[in-house]
């Protein structure tokens, strides 16, 4: 999931709409905070590796639900 940081925001925001998912329950299922889900999505802070990869697990346990 190496995506510039527009890209992973866009991603990050189709996927809770496909899913029909908050902030709060992206943040739960990946175990980010809201806040950090919040400048994420935002652009305000560039994202970990580790935090990318719980994305990343959260979102594929998710899509093959």
């Amino acid at each position: 999931m190496e995506l510039p940081l527009s890209q992973l925001s866009e991603k990050l925001i189709t996927f809770e709409r496909q899913h029909h998912l908050t902030d709060g329950d992206l943040a739960f299922g990946s175990q980010l905070s809201v806040e950090r889900i919040h400048n994420i999505k935002s652009g305000e802070v560039t994202p970990t590796q580790d935090e990318v990869q719980l994305l990343k697990k959260y979102m594929n346990s998710k899509a093959k639900a």
